[in-house]
């Protein structure tokens, strides 16, 4: 370090140590005049010479953040349990007969809690941080579970689902926003990609405790309530460990917190080296880059609307939100017994197998797929991911229709449908389980980004109500037919894709903003953001 180097550092550790001065506009300042925030991060990274988990300050950072990951366990593990306890014999009697809209009630009543759960998750997760957003979820979770598990009637059970739901969105509002917030740089990608990818992890636990209750003899309530108390599993070990997950930096520096960012990131990314150059250089990143969205950017939904490239990002995100729960995967999601009926298949032991089968093989493919995030753009991905559900929803729609046509006596169709199942959630997988969380986060800059997060989870919801209500009587009504909506839906997700959504890849959080034409805010380039911070700099100076 040279000694003007040195000088400018002292400044810094000056600014950010005097109380009379500890305000983002005035380090903000001294970091521009660093320069350090002008270098890529490459020129900055430590030559790591082992693999990373022999480096035991990354080991314990990418352990820690698995308990944010498991929110989306939650998820997975209700989907896959509402699709198995339609298989057991003794379920739907206890509540007075399931189908038709009644079921759909049921399914849809975690949508409902989930809106509520939405609007109270970007509030918290502005103003509290990212972590106790996350255990509250986790106690809102636990307790819904005990109200369905215990559940004596119908009201119940929806009373239950409503407060899991509530829950369960709480969590996933904070959870993509801490992993990639405190992700080592190099490994945000693929640990913001896992985030989603859990959800089978929470699903194949589900799909194997129903199959494992359905062989309880006799007409035993166990044979639903177990798999519906085991819900609980995740949020109580998420709950035990959550207390070791560090506070997010980016949010420690936006509530001028700047000494516990930098111990964070030093103790995490540096190995307990606060002063070590890429925490130097993540901490000006982040402070210039929060500075100039506060100089240029009053923080409120109406920003999404105050700019092209703004309005851009709200399509985008709201867009792929959508696609997430409205290109036909919620149909097996939650009614694979449904789906399985219309081509014949109606054994329970048959039915709760092909959807062990099928969580275990989501799960792999999952797994697999994590390596293919830094190895193919995202709108590779994106292309790859619509035009494959589109080309084996079409084949599983005419398999469909001819298998009941000829009066489900041919056998071959109906396993040319399972075959078409697995198929379209490979595609499924590759671009629509752990990349949209990646992608989100890649959009939306901080000062957008919890309120994007909340768009994203009101958008979710809201689909997942519709799929809840419509998708029961669809499927009872019209059967196969209705598969033809979603043949048509997913080919307008082809086009929207390839025509409005940006490459991504290659950013880091703060430079993504380029993207979407935004240039991204320096001193040379925003003179506006600079004499701002200078305004707020006289302005302290005036009131001390």
């Amino acid at each position: 370090m040279t000694s003007e180097q040195g000088e400018k550092k002292a400044e810094i550790d000056h600014v950010e140590d005097s109380e009379a001065n500890f305000n983002n506009s005035g380090i903000a300042n001294a970091f521009r005049e660093e320069g350090i925030a002008e270098l890529q991060l490459e020129d900055v990274l430590p030559k790591l010479e082992k693999p990373w988990y022999k480096y035991s300050y990354l080991l314990k950072l990418n352990f820690l953040l698995v308990f944010s990951m498991m929110s989306s366990t939650n998820t997975g593990f209700d989907g896959s349990m509402l699709n198995g306890l339609q298989s057991i014999p003794s379920w739907s009697p206890y509540f007075g007969g399931l189908s038709g809209w009644r079921l759909g009630i049921i399914s849809c009543a975690g949508g409902f809690g989930g809106i509520v759960g939405s609007l109270v998750g970007n509030y918290l997760a502005d103003k509290i941080g990212r972590r106790y957003p996350t255990v509250i979820g986790c106690i809102f979770v636990i307790i819904g579970v005990i109200v369905q598990a215990s559940a004596q009637n119908y009201a119940a059970f929806f009373i239950g689902r409503f407060i899991m739901g509530f829950g369960m969105v709480l969590c996933n509002v904070v959870g993509p926003l801490a992993i990639s917030e405190l992700a080592y740089p190099t490994h945000r990608p693929i640990l913001t990609s896992c985030f989603n990818i859990l959800f089978y992890a929470g699903s194949t636990l589900a799909s194997l405790a129903t199959l494992g209750c359905y062989h309880i003899p006799g007409l035993s309530n166990w044979s639903w309530r177990g798999p519906s108390l085991l819900q609980c599993f995740f949020p109580i070990l998420q709950l035990m460990m959550f207390w070791w997950v560090p506070e997010s930096p980016r949010f420690l520096i936006s509530k001028g917190r700047f000494e516990e960012a930098r111990d964070v990131l030093g103790e995490f990314h540096a190995g307990g080296d606060r002063n070590a150059r890429l925490v130097e250089f993540e901490m000006a990143q982040i402070t210039i880059a929060l500075d100039n969205e506060r100089a240029l950017q009053s923080v409120s939904f109406k920003e999404f609307f105050a700019t092209r490239q703004n309005l851009h990002r709200l399509f985008v995100i709201s867009f792929l939100a959508c696609m997430q729960q409205l290109s036909g995967n919620a149909l097996v999601s939650y009614y694979l017994v449904l789906v399985l009926e219309s081509i014949g298949i109606t054994s329970a032991n048959q039915q709760l197998t092909i959807n062990v089968g099928l969580n275990v093989y989501n799960l792999g493919v999952a797994i697999l797929i994590l390596f293919l995030i830094e190895r193919f753009r995202r709108r590779q991905m994106f292309m790859a991911c619509t035009i494959g559900m589109l080309l084996t929803y079409v084949i599983w729609t005419v398999l469909s229709a001819i298998n009941q046509k000829r009066n489900f006596e041919d056998k071959s169709l109906g396993k040319g449908v399972l075959a078409m199942i697995f198929l379209y959630f490979f595609a499924y997988d590759l671009g629509l389980l752990g990349l949209p969380y990646l992608y989100y986060t890649e959009v939306l800059p901080y000062f957008l980004r919890s309120k994007g997060m909340f768009i994203v989870q009101c958008w979710q919801q809201l689909i997942g109500v519709f799929n809840g209500l419509v998708n029961s009587i669809a499927m009872d009504a019209i059967e196969w037919k209705y598969y033809i909506v979603y043949c048509c839906i997913i080919g307008v997700e082809v086009f929207v894709v390839y025509l409005f959504f940006p490459e991504t890849k290659g950013y880091t959080l703060e430079t993504a903003a380029e993207a979407f034409g935004d240039t991204v805010v320096t001193e040379k380039d925003h003179p506006k953001a600079v004499r701002a911070s200078d305004d707020a700099d006289d302005a302290s100076e005036v009131s001390a």
